[in-house]
């Protein structure tokens, strides 16, 4: 039996509030043996915290996401700080930039991701970074400020070749979710064919992204094995490598335990 490991969902969503247990039976019963809750604000991340204290399969990633950039309390900083101290906490996400929705004013956005890839190098953490349609401004402010020892992972990768090994250059994973398996996914296959063994993750995202296999339903960790099937068609492998080889990869950027110590 292969093992896999979700590298981003978010089970404290409230669509998962009437069978979170049965959602997590799914996922097991489907080889997925751990799974990274990213928090996206600080309600969020403090429900993260109590999911990874709940379950042993489930850790939490705490941060800001650029929709809810602005209006946060002078203390944010602070605030994640504490909750990044707690046990189950391996990441700081998600953070980056969103010029798709723009729901924050963009030089808020910049500036709240600075602030927070601070706090991870502050803290030897790793982050989870989100980039939808800013790649450049993505990029120079990893040139410029770093991620750190820890490294990182850019979440639901969305830009170009050139883009992947400049980050993987940088010590970033790259990780991949139900885009990739739709039809026009062009550039999501022609990276994930590319990118190096030793830094490809895969994910769900659940709720969101549902692989197309499952499109019209919510989405959700037993999932991301539609995810890894799909990459190891592309890069023909088996699908017992790429799991052995993501699930390595995953353990050893956030720092997880083996199956058997959880």
């Amino acid at each position: 039996m292969f093992h896999l490991i979700d590298s981003h969902a978010h089970l404290d969503d409230s669509k998962f509030e009437d069978d979170r247990e049965e959602v997590l039976d799914r996922a097991r019963r489907e080889g997925v043996v751990q799974i990274i809750n990213a928090g996206y604000d600080l309600p969020s991340s403090a429900r993260s915290t109590g999911l990874a204290a709940k379950y042993p399969c489930v850790f939490a990633a705490v941060g800001i996401h650029p929709h809810d950039a602005a209006g946060l309390p002078v203390d944010y900083l602070d605030r994640l700080r504490e909750m990044a101290r707690q046990q189950g906490v391996v990441a700081i996400g998600e953070i980056g930039l969103d010029y798709y929705r723009d729901l924050s004013p963009r030089d808020v956005q910049q500036r709240v991701f600075r602030e927070q890839l601070a706090l991870a190098r502050e803290l030897d953490l790793p982050v989870i970074i989100h980039d939808r349609e800013a790649h450049g401004d993505i990029l120079e402010i990893l040139r410029r400020d770093g991620v750190g020892p820890a490294g990182g992972v850019m979440h639901c990768f969305s830009g170009s070749w050139e883009m992947a090994r400049e980050c993987m250059a940088m010590g970033l994973y790259i990780s991949f979710a139900g885009p990739v398996t739709y039809p026009n996914a062009r550039r999501p296959r022609e990276v994930a064919a590319r990118v190096d063994l030793s830094r490809l993750l895969v994910e769900t995202d659940a709720p969101y992204l549902t692989p197309q296999v499952r499109r019209g339903k919510r989405n959700e960790p037993a999932y991301v094995r539609y995810v890894a099937e799909e990459i190891a068609a592309i890069r023909d492998m088996s699908l017992e490598e790429l799991a052995r080889v993501t699930t390595e990869n995953a353990r050893r950027l956030f720092g997880l335990p083996a199956v058997g110590d959880i």
